[in-house]
């Protein structure tokens, strides 16, 4: 599963032409993807009601390559929407593509984690998620509406 979102530019626009750039890639089949979602800014403050919002979104796909290529590609589609790596964590961004999950894979590397590491703790993941599916489920974690349940109220 991938988390999509943005906060730059024509958001809704970068949003619809990230999808479609994902369903392009070879190997790549998306199944379902949830609306758009409006959401607070997270900053290194916290939620930022003042800060540019963001459009996110989810997307279930199936990849037909391993899950470090699997990012790789969507790295790619990052990089061709002009997203730029300066190593702040929660910097404005034209397209974040996160590899949320891989199935029911668990593994932790200097590239990639999964599942992601804060997916768990972040509502504009876990809403968009069970839009489409309302028994996801973060493996090591479970479920994703009780994971949702559990978080303080978003700014």
């Amino acid at each position: 599963m991938v988390a999509l979102g943005t906060n730059m530019g024509d958001r809704e626009d970068v949003a619809f032409q990230a999808l479609a750039d994902v369903r392009a890639v070879e190997g790549f089949t998306v199944t379902q993807a949830s609306s758009l979602h409006e959401t607070v800014a997270l900053t290194s403050k916290g939620y930022d009601a003042s800060a540019p919002g963001y459009v996110n979104q989810v997307i279930v796909l199936e990849s037909a390559w391993s899950p470090e290529k699997t990012l790789e590609k969507l790295l790619e589609i990052e990089q061709a929407h002009g997203r730029e790596r300066t190593g702040e964590r929660y910097a404005d961004r034209t397209l974040d593509l996160d590899l949320i999950t891989y199935g029911e894979m668990m593994q932790e590397t200097e590239f990639l984690t999964l599942p992601h590491p804060r997916a768990h703790q972040r509502s504009f993941v876990l809403e968009p998620w069970l839009e489409i599916d309302a028994a996801a489920t973060i493996p090591g974690l479970g479920s994703a509406q009780e994971l949702l349940l559990a978080l303080p109220q978003d700014g």
